[in-house]
């Protein structure tokens, strides 16, 4: 599995809103300019994750983005999905395989991709919001991280 620019900006976005100390809306321009990010773009896959269910949008001149619910309710697996990322590590298998080392090998991705999905959906978005305040404390930074 590799984390396209999409799936990137999506939790950069969210964890961007996750550490914003108040529930006040923010502005799409305000994350871009944070996470240096593409505000067009950005405000497309905002739209995603509304349709999902992950942030709200508050219209007027004080709206913008907000989580909808706590990032502890809000998996890096659910994010993925809202923008449509795959979490596939390879492409479809056939199950009608031939030969043993074909089933084996089948079986072992099976057993990869149920293992990726359970580590995808463990992560909550409040996990790595601790680990980007850690990372921030130690860089001395405020609201610019890597994801």
């Amino acid at each position: 599995m590799k984390l396209t620019t999409k799936g990137h900006y999506s939790v950069k976005a969210l964890l961007d809103l996750a550490l914003q100390s108040s529930q006040e809306p923010t502005s799409v321009r305000a994350i871009a300019q944070r996470q240096d990010l593409p505000a067009p773009y950005l405000e497309k896959l905002l739209i995603e994750l509304r349709r999902a269910g992950l942030v709200e949008s508050i219209r007027g001149s004080q709206g913008g983005y907000r989580l909808a619910r706590s990032p502890s309710q809000i998996s890096l697996g659910q994010i993925l999905e809202a923008v449509g990322e795959t979490i596939d590590p390879l492409a479809r298998h056939s199950s009608e395989a031939d030969q043993a080392e074909d089933w084996v090998t089948l079986t072992l991705w099976r057993q990869v991709h149920h293992k990726l999905r359970e580590a995808l959906y463990g992560i909550t978005l409040e996990d790595l919001y601790y680990d980007a305040r850690s990372w921030q404390a130690s860089q001395e930074e405020s609201t610019r991280f890597i994801v």
